[in-house]
């Protein structure tokens, strides 16, 4: 069977029943050590977003595919782009958008093979429903990371919802400096994404976080995707196909069984918070799963269609050719 045979048959059962136990005595990730070892980086920290891949490692879904896998924290699309572009490890997750910017700006030999979001969770979070609409936007000051995400497509979902985009300030902040601005009202809003809502809220002391998904007028644009080396693909193509079906089978479940994977994230990070992770992954289903079936596709007409709005943008020095992002036939039903 074709890897992107495989992975629709994954999705389907995926998204109807999975029989599998919950962990108990050696763990999965125990069992791997005969397999290939590879190294993962997760697209940034370790987050409830994130921890899809913590259930492919305990359910034995990398196990079953021969696969030793080496989770390791992310720091951000550029930086999960180079160290896999540089050999220093084998797959990572990183934002599309930010992808076709970097591409276009600095040419690193990753590609895309699978889209964690079908739907880009990027956009613009306020307090107590402050800014409950885009027409609210006007005249406010916005916190974000120097070149994030948020900040590049802002532009482009600012034309589409009919507003001025120089009408807002964008204050260059640290990521980790985000939530307290935002609930001390240091700040109108922040970008964030949707996923990031329950964190916020943990922040805030219990108040209601409002959400602006860029998705609402920007549906073509992907959010996160799976990447790995051009040199990988061309010579391991079958092991990207079976990491891509393992890593996409944790996440469907992982979004299907949210206080289970939060679980088992908390067994790679003491740290983590079980209800935050869960209601993190809760937030993110919708943009997993699409419109059903579709998990981890990826498809060349729409990454054609965020080239060319990303490109109205003027941010990007060239315009890269799909081609030269993305891998379209391991995912694509």
């Amino acid at each position: 069977m074709s890897g992107r045979r495989r992975l629709v048959a994954v999705v389907a059962a995926s998204a109807l029943a999975f029989t599998v136990t919950a962990c108990g005595g050696s763990s999965a990730a125990e069992d791997a050590a005969d397999g290939t070892s590879v190294t993962y980086l997760t697209s940034f920290g370790t987050f409830g977003r994130d921890s899809y891949v913590y259930v492919a490692l305990e359910k034995g879904y990398f196990r079953e595919a021969g696969l030793d896998v080496t989770v390791k924290p992310g720091t951000g699309t550029v930086d999960v782009m180079k160290l896999i572009g540089s050999g220093q490890a084998d797959y990572g997750t990183g934002d599309l958008s930010g992808v076709i910017t970097t591409m276009a700006n600095e040419p690193i030999p990753v590609r895309a093979v699978a889209a964690i979001h079908q739907r880009s969770m990027a956009g613009i979070a306020s307090l107590d429903k402050a800014i409950d609409s885009p027409e609210k936007l006007a005249g406010t000051t916005i916190a974000d990371s120097s070149g994030s995400t948020n900040m590049i497509i802002f532009p482009a979902y600012a034309t589409a919802a009919g507003i001025d985009p120089a009408t807002v300030t964008f204050v260059p902040s640290s990521p980790q400096s985000l939530p307290q601005l935002l609930a001390a009202g240091s700040v109108d809003a922040i970008g964030q994404f949707a996923a990031g809502k329950p964190l916020l809220e943990k922040a805030a002391g219990g108040k209601s976080v409002t959400m602006l998904p860029y998705a609402d007028k920007l549906p073509d644009l992907y959010g996160n995707g799976l990447l790995v080396s051009a040199a990988k693909l061309d010579s391991d193509r079958e092991e990207v196909e079976k990491f891509t079906e393992a890593l996409v089978k944790g996440l469907v479940y992982a979004v299907e069984h949210p206080e289970e994977a939060a679980q088992l994230l908390k067994k790679h990070d003491r740290t983590a918070d079980e209800t935050v992770a869960a209601a993190e992954l809760t937030e993110m289903r919708p943009y997993v799963l699409g419109d059903g079936g579709s998990a981890g596709t990826l498809d060349r007409a729409r990454m054609e269609r965020m080239i060319t709005l990303l490109a109205g943008t003027g941010t990007l020095k060239s315009t890269p050719s799909a081609d030269d992002l993305g891998a379209y036939d391991i995912t694509t039903p």
